[in-house]
């Protein structure tokens, strides 16, 4: 209380004068009104305050007070930054500090315009003569009262108000007849409650897709070949929380599974074509506006069994291979209406790798032979990026690079994703791999290729 009676004396030292004293801090059309009161009030039989009073806080006192009449008083924001929380603005600073004096020159010519074309001119500087008065009662509470000062100005300014994740939906059609329409009026009236709720800043979903491939070929075609079957079926679900201040929390599963027939193979009726299950987590504190201090760690493995061609030799399984990677560094940002950009840099990475079958060669996968461990240290370079080309065409693509400084393994996964409705899409999947860690095969590089188009269901929530 005493620091809002403290306010008023400083914003307003002429606001209990006698009734009548000339008003120069209002405009035209304020006068008038606050004359027209003042009119109304000395044919009362109480002493009315003065003009100002009555145009700042008039409503106030008739409120308390049931032997005054009640006093119109139009609302003036601009004086909110005295009745907020106190902030340390730089515009006091500034008036404080600027040089009012200019050069005039000794010919200087009187100018006689404001003679003979009289203009009143308060109602074009209101705002400004308020603004200095309150930066002039702002600088004196720095000096005298510097206790009252909570936050400053550049504080309120890096406060982020907006949140770009939510989605707004258009409004319902309706027809130009309905404006026309009265509505009944409810006269009924329940008990109001007021429901506070706390921000959510969890943003989660998913996709998924059926994908179908399916290829026939005659015996006795021409240029012979051998017809084929696949089915692609891809799972994700993301959880992540973003304060829009200096918290990132981004989590994934991502589950992929292929399966394809292939007639050559005798012993197989289906075979394993894509395999993988990804466990992915990011926690990001912001360093800068698109650099943020990240720890991140991945689990990735498989679900089944693979064989080779006409053999029961089991090439890879569950957990055979499995990753665990961490990793700690910078990850930059960048995210507008058509591409989420991500690009990872970690200096220090930790690469677990364990193959926990006997009946997989350990060799292929970089491991020492009967070894069933393997313990890298280097580092890495991740980036992810959604880009929309256009509504229909939206391609998702992570590139990975991990070096010990040794040897290097990398992938590249591009999915493009042609939209034809909301639950129909054909999708092109194209993987390109590099390691050199691992067991090279006979007449092939250590470079990888694997692609794949497919038609199918899918569904986004």
């Amino acid at each position: 209380m005493n620091r809002f009676f403290l306010l008023l004396m400083m914003t307003f030292p002429f606001a209990f004068s006698a009734s009548g004293q000339h008003v120069t801090e209002t405009t035209g059309e304020s006068q008038d009104m606050i004359l027209e009161q003042d009119t109304v009030l000395q044919q009362d039989t109480i002493s009315p305050p003065s003009l100002l009073y009555q145009y700042y806080f008039g409503r106030l006192d008739s409120l308390n007070n049931d032997t005054l009449p009640m006093r119109h008083i139009i609302p003036n924001p601009y004086y909110y930054r005295l009745f907020t929380p106190f902030a340390f603005y730089h515009a006091p600073v500034r008036q404080i500090n600027e040089m009012i004096w200019t050069f005039r020159p000794l010919e200087a010519v009187a100018d006689s315009r404001a003679e003979s074309l009289p203009v009143n001119g308060d109602a074009f500087t209101s705002i400004d003569r308020i603004n200095r008065q309150v930066n002039r009662v702002l600088m004196d509470t720095y000096v005298n009262h510097p206790e009252y000062v909570v936050t400053t100005e550049d504080r309120i300014l890096s406060r982020k108000v907006f949140r770009k994740d939510i989605e707004v939906k258009p409004s319902p059609k309706t027809t130009i007849l309905s404006l026309f329409e009265a509505e009944p009026a409810d006269t009924s009236f329940g008990k109001a409650e007021v429901v506070i709720r706390k921000p959510n800043f969890w943003i989660t979903g998913g996709n998924g897709s059926l994908q179908f491939t399916q290829n026939y070929i005659s015996g006795n075609w021409y240029k012979g070949g051998e017809s084929s079957k696949s089915m692609l079926g891809y799972f994700q679900l993301f959880a992540n929380y973003n304060d829009k201040m200096k918290f990132q929390f981004e989590n994934m599963f991502e589950a992929k599974v292929g399966f394809m027939t292939a007639a050559s193979d005798t012993i197989h009726s289906y075979k394993m074509n894509t395999d993988l299950l990804r466990l992915y987590s990011k926690l990001g504190i912001q360093a800068a506006s698109k650099w943020y201090y990240t720890v991140s760690a991945e689990f990735n493995s498989q679900f089944f069994r693979n064989y080779k061609t006409n053999t029961n030799d089991v090439q890879s399984a569950f957990l055979a291979p499995a990753n665990v990677i961490l990793s700690v560094g910078m990850d930059y940002k960048e995210k507008n209406d058509r591409m989420n950009l991500s690009v990872f840099i970690s200096p220090l990475t930790y690469n677990f790798r364990y193959v926990g079958s006997d009946q997989v060669d350990e060799t292929r996968f970089g491991l020492e032979e009967g070894k069933s461990t393997l313990n890298d240290f280097g580092s890495k370079i991740q980036t992810t990026l959604s880009w929309t080309i256009v509504p229909s065409v939206i391609l998702n693509s992570r590139f990975y690079y991990f070096t010990n400084y040794k040897k290097v393994e990398a992938e590249w996964e591009n999915t493009f994703n042609f939209v034809l409705n909301r639950y129909l899409s054909t999708k092109l999947f194209v993987h390109a791999r590099f390691d050199d860690n691992a067991k090279r095969v006979d007449d092939y590089s250590y470079f990888q290729l694997q692609e794949l188009l497919s038609f199918g269901i899918n569904y986004k929530w």
